[in-house]
């Protein structure tokens, strides 16, 4: 049953994708949260079908921490889950990632238009500026920030390092921090064709004020309030 399930959400995927990406590209004229809402339906209807399909749902701990005004998120990365499931829970937000992933057919001309911060990580110090710079721009223009800060998927029960990148963003820019925990690897596995049903745990901290702190200290908060989590998200791992 896990099988047919995961075939065909895989199946669906791959007719609904190509098609709503040339939807994503007509919404190019629209002003940038226009285009957002937009193209974000396409996640709405893949954690639509995650539900119906593949049997997973989710639960979400602590939205009340969300902040009125855009902050930067910095997550767990276990999954392609949270990717579709933050689009749905949290407000419109931005990833900063890096740039080749907006050269995959379809998937990446839709990311593209998402506004997200697009960083060439060869570029070193310049990549550092850039990022700073749209960071600043993407929250002026209402949009929130989503980093993971282990930079790569981790699996259940594992810590990958955690980057400064993102807190050194939000100290740069003075924005607030919400640190948010997950159990997604755990029905979800990092690039797993089998899913399976059960349901996902969001937890979202309190919001930390980044310009109490240095990138450095920030980031090792981020990580124990994360970590700490992970350890009752993931016991048995």
């Amino acid at each position: 049953m896990i099988f047919l399930r995961s075939l065909a959400f895989a199946a669906a995927q791959i007719v609904i994708t190509p098609p709503y990406a040339i939807v994503a590209l007509a919404t190019f004229p629209l002003p940038r949260l226009a285009r957002y809402r937009v193209i974000s339906g396409w996640s709405h209807v893949m954690i639509w079908l995650v539900r119906k399909v593949l049997g997973i749902d989710y639960r979400v701990v602590g939205k009340e921490n969300l902040p009125k005004s855009p902050a930067v998120i910095l997550s767990k990365h276990q999954s392609a889950w949270e990717t579709l499931a933050f689009q749905v829970i949290l407000p419109p937000q931005v990833l900063v990632l890096k740039r080749e992933l907006l050269w995959i057919p379809f998937f990446g001309w839709g990311l593209a238009l998402t506004s997200p911060i697009a960083i060439d990580r060869s570029s070193g110090v310049r990549a550092l500026k850039r990022m700073a710079e749209l960071g600043r721009e993407r929250l002026a223009q209402g949009f929130w920030i989503a980093i993971f800060p282990e930079g790569t998927r981790v699996k259940p029960g594992e810590r990958g390092k955690y980057h400064e990148g993102g807190a050194w963003l939000a100290v740069q820019c003075g924005a607030l921090v919400v640190p948010v925990a997950h159990n997604a690897g755990l029905l979800w596995g990092r690039n797993a064709f089998l899913k399976r049903p059960g349901t996902v745990t969001v937890e979202i901290g309190t919001p930390i004020d980044s310009r109490a702190h240095t990138p450095e200290s920030l980031n090792k908060l981020v990580e124990k309030w994360i970590e700490d989590r992970m350890a009752s998200l993931c016991p048995q791992r």
